[in-house]
């Protein structure tokens, strides 16, 4: 069991986190200073640097605990026993779940990540795609025993996982342009994804 300051201790970096993404989302990464985030966490400087040595530092822990959360959410989401179809919708709308209430965390990503400093750029983008792989590969692997049983086409499982993956992403960015032209529904991108993929003509929604 932890004791009470770990416990404070753990609460206090969460609201440095979370008050970082507020000020990096809506001011953008540059135009916010480690002032800035204790002002806003009501500590001084002196303590945030006892979370975080940098504001770089600051920035990559936010992104990569907020993948390794998407992660950790889709993974239970395939792993769940099922078939492979009830795996795959449930991996859709869990994704669409992440993305729609962490909003704010994808503008920044979206906006932010290719302006940050190059090395931390690369660091981020070695982390990133690992974390990504590992979910296409398990979902490559539901594809895989659908193909087997003759569900689905023959295509290479793991380019199905990466065109789902990429299809919801686009409809995303979409989303985010034109809520109102553009909705962010698992219905609609299990339809036109899977009425091309299944074997016999059948629907996406049996």
């Amino acid at each position: 069991m932890s004791s009470r300051k770990e416990r404070e201790y753990r609460r206090h970096r969460a609201e440095i986190l979370q008050n970082a993404l507020d000020l990096f989302s809506k001011k953008g990464f540059h135009n916010v200073s480690m002032r800035e985030v204790a002002e806003k966490s009501e500590f001084a400087v002196g303590t945030l640097y006892k979370f975080f040595p940098n504001k770089k530092g600051l920035y990559k822990t936010l992104i990569l605990e907020k993948a390794e959360e998407f992660r950790s959410a889709l993974t239970e989401a395939i792993e769940t026993p099922g078939t492979e179809m009830e795996k795959i919708r449930r991996f859709v709308e869990t994704l669409i779940s992440l993305l729609m209430k962490n909003v704010n965390y994808v503008r920044l990503y979206l906006a932010e990540t290719r302006g940050v400093a190059f090395n931390l750029t690369i660091s981020l983008d070695a982390d990133l795609k690992s974390l990504h792989q590992a979910i296409l590969q398990k979902l490559a692997k539901v594809f895989k025993r659908g193909t087997k049983k003759r569900i689905f086409r023959k295509f290479d499982p793991y380019l199905l996982a990466t065109a789902l993956d990429s299809i919801t992403s686009s409809f995303l960015l979409q989303h985010l342009e034109s809520p109102d032209e553009h909705p962010f529904a698992a219905d609609l991108i299990m339809d036109l994804f899977f009425n091309s993929i299944y074997a016999n003509g059948r629907e996406a929604n049996e």
